[in-house]
């Protein structure tokens, strides 16, 4: 029998983070999404068919108001996914984001295993993604590959921490950051890997020319627990929930929500996730690890059907609470927190009697 080629440690640790990140969608996770309740109101003074779930961010219109957020690639495993994760955006119009292109640079027979995403969509919006560590050169490489429309840069400090073989200097990012948004010439979107953001991580975005930001939080795929159950020595297991939450992370946001596009990612488990995110100033909301389950346990055309099962369902709870767009999501409707996301808005100084008062403000009325 032939012997098998062997493959790089990068390739090994792509395979690692997505044999991990399925292991750990099939955990049950709490959420501090069921922490937020809508106020219901018994008029709903729109019809079905004048809702629009639309959005604009990077530059772009798109469809739907979610869409695949980065993680795979980089690994000959790794490509069958991207591939099947390219099809269903291809089929529903969803945007799609790689994982990092890192190991494509520094290893370029990978290239492929990223080039599958624009092979299959050729018309699709596609980001390509970068850790925060690489200049404006690699960034233009990495678009290059992919013939992305846009660049993700991810941040991702606690996981480099407790990576074995992880960053330990960080103090090019905000330099870097800086000449990718000026120089690359088409939309850059700074990204959290889960951990999620504060008031004061967005405002030094902003401060560097960023527009566009995933808060990404805290609640899906852990990645301090996989690079943990990667390790030999030194278990950081007592960092599991280090971060802000998702939810939390929008309340972060709130200040920058009118001038700043806003994106949310990390734990959206439902329909009714999306619609909250949404409601808390988000103008798109990425999923990963369930999109990287479906495909693996469900197919491409069961994906597909749960794409347009979503929109649908989205559809008819904007019909419910009166909002005929997404700008009517984060403007009209009023939410009410509770338990712990409550008190992180009280000690974060964010107030929640206005998120809980919203459709009282007459500019907004129906």
């Amino acid at each position: 029998m032939p012997k098998e080629t062997p493959i790089s440690i990068a390739q090994q640790r792509k395979n690692d983070h997505i044999r991990l990140a399925l292991a750990q969608q099939e955990q049950v996770k709490a959420s501090s999404f069921d922490q937020i309740r809508f106020v219901h109101h018994s008029f709903a003074p729109i019809r079905y068919d004048q809702i629009d779930i639309s959005t604009q961010w990077a530059g772009h219109h798109h469809a739907l108001p979610f869409y695949i957020n980065g993680m795979t690639g980089g690994s000959r495993y790794a490509k069958q996914f991207n591939q099947a994760l390219a099809q269903v955006a291809k089929e529903t119009g969803l945007t799609m984001a790689s994982g990092s292109v890192s190991a494509a640079l520094s290893e370029p027979d990978l290239a492929d295993t990223f080039q599958i995403i624009r092979q299959t969509n050729p018309n699709g919006f596609i980001l390509a993604n970068l850790g925060a560590h690489h200049n404006l050169e690699n960034a233009k490489r990495a678009v290059e590959i992919l013939q992305a429309n846009a660049l993700q840069i991810h941040l991702n400090v606690p996981q480099e921490v407790v990576m074995p073989e992880g960053d330990r200097d960080f103090t090019t990012w905000s330099t870097n950051i800086e000449a990718i948004v000026n120089g690359l010439g088409i939309p850059v979107v700074v990204k959290e890997v889960g951990f999620g953001m504060s008031q004061e991580t967005i405002q030094h975005l902003v401060d560097l020319g960023v527009q566009t930001v995933d808060v990404s939080g805290r609640g899906g795929t852990n990645f301090i627990q996989i690079e943990n159950d990667r390790r030999d020595t030194i278990s950081f297991d007592l960092l599991g929930n280090w971060g802000q939450s998702t939810a939390e992370a929008l309340l972060e946001a709130q200040t920058f929500i009118e001038n700043t596009e806003i994106l949310a990612s990390g734990g959206i488990r439902t329909y009714l996730d999306v619609v909250k995110a949404l409601s808390l100033g988000a103008r798109g909301v990425g999923l990963s690890g369930k999109f990287l389950h479906m495909v693996k346990e469900d197919g491409v055309d069961a994906t597909i059907e749960f794409v347009h099962n979503w929109q649908t369902a989205i559809q008819h709870v904007m019909l419910m609470l009166g909002c005929q767009n997404i700008s009517d999501l984060r403007k009209k409707t009023d939410l009410i927190l509770s338990g712990d996301l409550l008190q992180w808005a009280q000690v974060r100084g964010i107030e929640p009697q206005h998120l809980a008062n919203r459709s009282r403000d007459s500019r907004y009325k129906c």
